[in-house]
């Protein structure tokens, strides 16, 4: 394992298990969460393992870990010095970490059905959607850790919104994916080609998609399509597709379209 993938695991590693402090500390036993079978349109199965009692809404976690492994082994090139290449592969290889541990996070909160494993499920969502904000600004300011720890670190305090109100989660998210929406756009303007730009289209779909299958699986159970597999399946299967589409376009600017702006370079 290169240098970089083993201090962006590492990175990963420490910011996961100071959550999980913090939520085993009982900050934020106040926040509500949707905890009980009842809250998904897939029929658990009595006869299976807690953790396999949604069998769908559980397995689909895999994919989570795959990509992860995937993108962690994968090799990306970039225009500039060899430190340029270091900083692109810490990026992608933090991101694909995050994959690593949301996977099996979703998976606890699927099979445990616990108020403490629903809220890290919730809070790991909000710090790898503002990975790729943070990836966005570097590619527009260049290498500047203390702004990506400022970005991650404000991103991870947001959730405290959920203790001042019921839908402060929600909030919360939707401001986290609008962030990433708006610097993907603006970064696609500068540096983009149509290659990036239909990376764009399919990740903001696919990030659609995840959103409304989400909200709507218990409707969509009426409909003989999703009853098996729900909405809540293929809300996971969107985020997967998402993931994915962030990591192509994200590397597709650094490795085809960006050059290292002046000054940038130290």
């Amino acid at each position: 394992m290169k240098p970089q993938s083993r201090q962006a695991l590492c990175h990963v590693a420490v910011a996961s298990c100071l959550c999980v402090g913090t939520v085993y500390m009982g900050v934020f036993e106040s926040v509500a969460a949707q905890v009980g079978h009842e809250h998904y349109a897939e029929a658990p199965v009595a006869s299976f393992p807690a953790f396999l009692a949604m069998p769908f809404n559980s397995l689909i976690n895999l994919a989570y870990v795959l990509l992860g492994a995937y993108w962690l082994r994968r090799n990306v090139s970039t225009i500039g010095h060899p430190d340029e290449v270091w900083r692109v592969h810490y990026l992608k290889d933090v991101f694909a970490g995050m994959a690593l541990v949301y996977g099996p996070v979703q998976w606890l909160r699927i099979g445990l059905q616990t108020h403490t494993t629903a809220v890290l499920d919730q809070w790991f969502t909000l710090p790898i959607f503002a990975w790729p904000v943070a990836w966005c600004l570097y590619l527009e300011r260049g290498w500047e850790p203390c702004l990506l720890l400022a970005i991650e670190c404000l991103s991870l305090f947001s959730y405290c919104l959920a203790l001042l109100h019921p839908c402060g989660f929600e909030v919360a998210l939707g401001m986290h994916i609008a962030a990433a929406a708006g610097q993907a756009l603006r970064v696609h303007r500068r540096y983009g080609s149509n290659c990036s730009g239909v990376y764009l289209v399919l990740g903001l779909l696919s990030c659609l998609g995840f959103v409304v299958l989400k909200l709507c699986d218990h409707q969509l159970a009426q409909w003989r399509l999703f009853q098996r597999l729900t909405g809540h399946f293929w809300s996971k299967v969107c985020d997967v597709l998402q993931f994915h589409f962030a990591f192509l376009f994200l590397t597709n600017l650094n490795t085809c379209q960006r050059l290292p702006p002046e000054g940038k370079m130290r």
